[in-house]
């Protein structure tokens, strides 16, 4: 068991389903603030299907780091022997059945909750799948992907909500999320330039150069920064969210600084990483 939760890494798993929790938590405020106090169908916050959206998430996150692990073997026997496909523990058809089982068992869950989280998770599978076969090793796709797959857990949320317009009232959180995520993404590939000019990938960086690539990160977390005080004026957050998300928009600042000013992508994606940080703790804050 130890073995397949580390091919999981279940301690991922445990967050982005913590994550994914937080997410139904904002969109249970947003859509009970938004609920007249004088109404007969008084929200109440669903319990279950909070516990459902941790396991589904929880499940379909492990799914797509062992279906990872299933397409990089030929790298992990060189880089992270240790893993437990490339070291033999978990065989590499297991992995991939293994992979295909949580990816059915975490939509099917997420469809009891209802068709629109159903799908989601549906979407998110099948983007898992093609993201570790294809989307990783491409420029911009791959960002793009990623920064979707995270943005989703609010949509995630929101969905569960989604009769009294959960997803509306969740969509601008996941705009930021994912704007901040591409971004840091890009910064990344950067950091890792070199590795994946070897391992043959056709990151943005290496295909227009690591200059061009840290512009662009930034213009994207930029827009992030300039769009961070919608949710309050939309009346979405309160001003605690105002107050938290400046210090966020401020490390933002120094992460653009870092890849731009001193060309230290390392730096920079530890920033853009502690921005991300205080954002989630702005979107509960203010919710």
């Amino acid at each position: 068991m130890q073995t397949y939760l580390k091919l999981m890494r279940s301690g991922n798993c445990l967050m982005a389903g913590i994550a994914a929790v937080v997410g139904v938590f904002i969109a249970y405020n947003i859509v009970a603030s938004n609920t007249s106090l004088l109404s007969s169908d008084l929200i109440v916050f669903p319990a279950l299907d909070a516990l459902k959206v941790f396991m589904v998430v929880f499940f379909v996150t492990g799914a797509g780091n062992a279906i990872n692990d299933y397409f990089d073997i030929d790298i992990d026997r060189i880089n992270k022997p240790e893993r437990p496909i490339p070291s033999g523990k978990i065989g590499l058809r297991t992995a991939l059945y293994f992979s295909l089982a949580l990816f059915g068992i975490g939509t099917i869950l997420a469809a009891s909750i209802n068709l629109i989280c159903g799908a989601i998770a549906l979407v998110n599978s099948l983007l898992l799948i093609y993201y570790a076969s294809t989307l990783k090793r491409t420029a911009l796709l791959g960002n793009i992907a990623v920064g979707y797959l995270t943005g989703s857990t609010f949509l995630f949320g929101g969905a569960v909500f989604f009769d009294n317009g959960g997803i509306n009232g969740v969509f601008v959180l996941f705009l930021l999320a994912t704007l901040a995520t591409i971004a840091r993404e890009i910064v990344k590939d950067i950091e890792d330039i070199e590795g994946d000019r070897e391992d043959g990938a056709h990151t943005l960086p290496i295909m227009i150069g690591a200059k061009k690539a840290a512009y662009l990160a930034s213009l994207i977390g930029l827009i992030a920064v300039l769009a961070s005080p919608l949710p309050y004026l939309q009346s979405l957050m309160s001003v605690r969210y105002l107050m938290i998300v400046a210090i966020a928009d401020i490390l933002f600042a120094v992460a653009v600084y870092e890849i731009l000013g001193k060309d230290d992508p390392a730096r920079s994606s530890k920033m853009f990483k502690m921005a991300m940080a205080f954002a989630l703790i702005s979107f509960i804050a203010g919710a």
